[in-house]
């Protein structure tokens, strides 16, 4: 009976065209009022907790850096810098779009930002150089990726805010994974130069190293903003709500002085976060109250009993957990999925035996794969409406689609050898 109503439920709610967070909630509540003997009123209890949650308001302060970083045209100041020193490799400057959204993710948190920011200069600047327009769109939109994986994500806030595992641990787990796979990105742009039709314009002028140390030395800035985000909390300077209160006004600092940051800039990224944490708090309030409900009426355990009856062991019920995420990808963005799914999901895995840090890594690296998964892949979405639908969706779903490989296999490499995300976190 608890799987009927829930299932129905959010399937009429969602073809209504309910908001995802009313519909979540809804359907908690409904839960919770038929089959919990009216108990709604926890729901109001978990609702006020959650946004009192001095970790959760970390979110905000996140999203409003990423804004400001976005307003104040630092990214192109960073792009500019690296620029010399892939000038010369093969692929040349398709690898600056993985860097720099590697250094640009160790700041913002956020994937659709990160892509925004570092494609509104990548793109236009590749394509007039006379690379092909949808190789670039790919490596933007698979570089995107990365601001979801690599601390500080708001993925892993969320995660770790919402299922109480340590934050900390979380972005220190991440950390080489994301480092690999943008190295894996490169690997392929390296590999694909090589072969087929040419996507970058020929070049055989050697390195100037001469250039390549005095772009280096343009970005000396950056590090500081890093170290105000992720070496405050690595030191134990800061939990990670104080670390982004800190990166906000570092990013201010750094904005105004240089970058191109105005009051008005300012006051227009503050717009933009707000929009987007009132969606995203909504969802959570939703999510929070679904979460009551099936904990309460005992659907994850249910559904693991379930699942178990068909002999498919801990690793086969994984892999149709690994599959649900990536068909859901299809239809609802990262934050979203990741909301919706948790109240179910992270009490079956973790009763299975997985470790939950290792699962916050799992579950990002899915969330990472929808966001270039059409037809709702927002970084696709994103990057085709920068290249003004020159690169139209198909197309850069395609020229995805290599990245997306390397996405999933990284899924497997880190299931079959844990080890990799979990080494560093039992050596602390």
């Amino acid at each position: 009976m608890s799987w009927l109503l829930l299932s129905s439920s959010l399937i009429v709610l969602l073809s209504s065209g309910a908001i995802l967070g009313a519909a979540l909630g809804l359907t908690g509540l409904l839960l919770l009022h038929f089959l919990a003997n009216g108990a709604t009123p926890l729901a109001i209890n978990a609702s006020w907790n959650m946004l009192t949650d001095f970790t959760l308001s970390a979110v905000p302060l996140f999203i409003f850096l990423g804004e400001i970083l976005l307003a104040s045209g630092v990214s192109k100041r960073v792009y500019n810098g690296l620029t010399p020193l892939f000038a010369r490799v093969p692929g040349q400057l398709l690898h600056t779009n993985i860097a720099v959204c590697t250094l640009f993710g160790a700041v913002s948190g956020s994937s659709t930002s990160t892509a925004a920011a570092i494609g509104s200069v990548g793109y236009p600047e590749l394509k007039g150089r006379g690379y092909n327009p949808s190789m670039v769109v790919g490596t933007l939109a698979a570089g995107g990726t990365l601001g979801l994986l690599i601390p500080p994500s708001l993925a892993l806030i969320i995660y770790g805010a919402t299922q109480n595992v340590s934050i900390g641990k979380l972005f220190i787990a991440g950390m080489l994974p994301g480092l690999m796979i943008a190295c894996a990105f490169s690997v392929w742009i390296m590999i694909r130069s090589n072969i087929g039709v040419a996507v970058t314009p020929l070049s055989k002028d050697k390195m100037n190293w001469g250039e390549v140390r005095h772009g280096i030395l343009q970005i000396w800035p950056l590090p500081i903003l890093i170290f105000f985000v992720l070496g405050t909390i690595y030191l134990g300077i800061a939990t990670p709500t104080e670390s982004a209160a800190l990166g906000v006004v570092a990013s201010i600092v750094l904005g105004m002085t240089w970058g191109d940051l105005t009051r008005q800039r300012l006051w227009e990224a503050f717009k933009h976060a707000s929009l987007m944490f009132a969606t995203i708090g909504m969802i959570l309030i939703g999510t929070v109250i679904l979460s009551q409900a099936v904990s309460l009426l005992g659907i994850p355990r249910a559904a693991l009993e379930t699942i178990s009856g068909f002999g498919l062991g801990p690793y086969g019920i994984l892999m149709m957990i690994v599959i649900v995420y990536i068909v859901l990808g299809c239809f609802f963005d990262g934050i979203s999925l990741l909301l919706m799914t948790l109240p179910i999901t992270f009490p079956m895995v973790t009763s299975l035996g997985f470790d939950p840090i290792w699962f916050g890594i799992i579950v990002t690296l899915l969330i990472e794969i929808g966001m270039i998964t059409p037809p709702v892949g927002l970084n696709l979405f994103v990057l085709s409406s920068i290249s003004k639908n020159e690169v139209d969706l198909p197309s850069a779903a395609k020229a995805s689609l290599p990245y997306w490989l390397i996405l999933l296999g990284a899924v497997g490499l880190f299931t079959a050898f844990p080890g990799i995300i979990l080494w560093i976190t039992e050596w602390l």
